[in-house]
């Protein structure tokens, strides 16, 4: 069996899927994967979607030199995003089948989150350019290894009332300024 990167996370309650040595771009896959992560399933694979239309950017923050700036990137709190849709096609069919692995396993599908998603280079593979004057070039490809893992969301609970926080807490010497009042008055 293949190792993971996240060992914490337990195997019953998660559905995994990674991909090696894919032929894609590792920085824009890498930007593509920060941007879903934590998210649930269902808004990441509608996100990847609008990459492929161009309707939602990637949001480029570690791997940004050269990256153009456009409005869509607001939403991320950066000016620089991207469309990447060779990396958008290559995770939209990884969740796609941690989704299957999920379904398989008897999970809820429609309360799964991305927990954990990792992107790692692969050996770079050669080939070459020929230039001017007879002189030749390297023109390398950079795949990427992807690993990602999706667990049920646990329920959120709201905050009850305490009666704690209704009571003020006071240093001795504020207690004792309202007890000295409070015998004056009597």
């Amino acid at each position: 069996m293949v190792r993971y990167a996240a060992t914490e996370i337990a195997p019953a309650k998660s559905a995994r899927a990674r991909g090696a040595y894919l032929r894609v771009s590792f920085k824009n896959t890498r930007e593509t994967a920060q941007a879903i992560n934590g998210w649930k399933l269902q808004r990441a694979v509608t996100f990847l979607e609008n990459v492929k239309e161009k309707v939602e950017a990637v949001p480029m923050r570690r791997y940004a030199g050269s990256t153009g700036r456009t409005a869509q990137g607001k939403q991320f709190g950066v000016s620089k995003a991207r469309w990447p849709k060779k990396s958008a096609e290559f995770l939209l069919g990884l969740l796609k089948n941690a989704e299957s692995n999920a379904d398989a396993k008897g999970l809820d599908t429609s309360n799964l989150v991305v927990k954990h998603i990792q992107v790692n280079q692969a050996p770079k593979q050669r080939r070459r350019t020929y230039r001017a004057h007879g002189r030749i070039n390297p023109y390398m490809s950079n795949p990427c290894h992807i690993e990602l893992i999706l667990t049920e969301a646990e329920e959120t609970v709201a905050k009850g009332e305490s009666t704690a926080s209704s009571v003020a807490h006071l240093s001795s010497r504020q207690r004792g300024q309202r007890v000295h009042r409070a015998l004056t008055e009597a």
